[in-house]
């Protein structure tokens, strides 16, 4: 079978496509044929070396695909399940701590790039039956991030303000979630005809960033003065003075992204004014994934997908997540 292979200290031209021998499962194991993968931010940073990895660890942390073998003791899955893997294959439940966090797949052991896996039943789960492997391939990492932030470290409720950042995956799933929820939604980009599909899928108010730099301040306004309940937080230190500006009283902003730089300045009086929380979020665990797939099954929910490419496409599918002209997820299929 094929796989892709990184060289270290990591580029993506230190992607390379490699042949590697199928491994049958032993106790407590299954082997899965991976039908898709997709792009995350996390993915690109290990892939170009801002998170070392060892030298020829075969990337991506999203696998979608069928399950092919089951080793002995294994009662969760069967030949033939449709299937989607964990982001953190040793968080089973409740909140995070440093020994859950470990065992991510491309980055601390192998990943998804790989057209057959061998791994314990426990890095998957049931895929959503509703979904394709490809739309179920973009669940694992931003589909969960987003799901932890409005449906596990919030509670929302119908009717509160969610304002999302961006049109990547996280924003797109968050989005997707807040009105699922009933929520109203305002959503930035500096991309007008993004911002017009964003309106698309029930964003009722849309602010051009790059028009309007006092954007938290305009956020703010068009709640009516009442703030927003949670912003979906991807920029990072650069956005944090604009979401808290958004932000209501006992409102919540959820870090998930650093694109705008990995340190800055915190407006800590004016968010303690406000009773503001900020709470960082790292994906999350396998119940919230599984209710997650439940809720997604129940509302005929489909994921975004901008575009799909070979797996001996990955470099250029990187490329263009590179140029952020993307809408959505990125995908690759195996």
């Amino acid at each position: 079978m094929q796989a892709m292979s990184l060289a270290a200290p990591g580029g993506i031209d230190q992607l390379s496509l490699i042949d590697i021998e199928p491994r049958a499962p032993q106790s407590h194991e299954i082997q899965v044929t991976i039908k898709a993968s997709s792009l995350n931010f996390h993915d690109y940073a290990v892939v170009v070396g801002l998170i070392p990895a060892a030298d020829g660890r075969i990337p991506m942390s999203d696998g979608a695909g069928v399950v092919t073998a089951v080793g002995e003791g294994v009662r969760d899955f069967s030949v033939g399940d449709n299937v989607i893997s964990h982001f953190f294959p040793q968080w089973i439940s409740g909140r995070p701590t440093a020994a859950c966090l470990q065992g991510v797949p491309g980055d601390h052991v192998d990943g998804f790039a790989a057209q057959t896996v061998t791994v314990p039943a426990s890095a998957f789960s049931q895929a959503p039956t509703n979904l394709s492997h490809i739309e179920a391939a973009t669940l694992s990492c931003a589909g969960l991030t987003a799901w932890r932030a409005l449906c596990v470290e919030t509670a929302l409720q119908p009717g509160d303000w969610v304002l999302v950042q961006g049109s990547g995956g996280v924003s797109v799933f968050a989005l997707q979630f807040a009105r699922m929820m009933g929520c109203r939604v305002i959503a930035t980009s500096s991309s007008d005809a993004k911002l017009e599909r964003l309106g698309e899928l029930g964003a009722q108010h849309l602010i051009n960033y790059r028009e309007n730099a006092d954007w938290g301040a305009r956020a703010f306004e068009m709640t009516g003065g009442r703030g927003v309940n949670l912003v979906v937080e991807v920029g990072g230190p650069g956005n944090l003075p604009q979401s808290v500006d958004a932000l209501a009283v006992d409102g919540c902003i959820s870090l998930i992204g650093v694109l705008t730089g990995f340190s800055g300045e915190v407006p800590t009086a004016a968010l303690m004014t406000k009773n503001g929380r900020l709470s960082g979020i790292t994906v999350g665990s396998h119940s919230d994934q599984l209710a997650m797939s439940a809720a997604i099954e129940a509302h005929g929910l489909q994921p975004v997908v901008d575009c799909s490419m070979p797996l001996e496409g990955l470099g250029e599918a990187f490329r263009h997540q590179e140029s952020q002209k993307h809408f959505g997820k990125i995908c690759v299929e195996l």
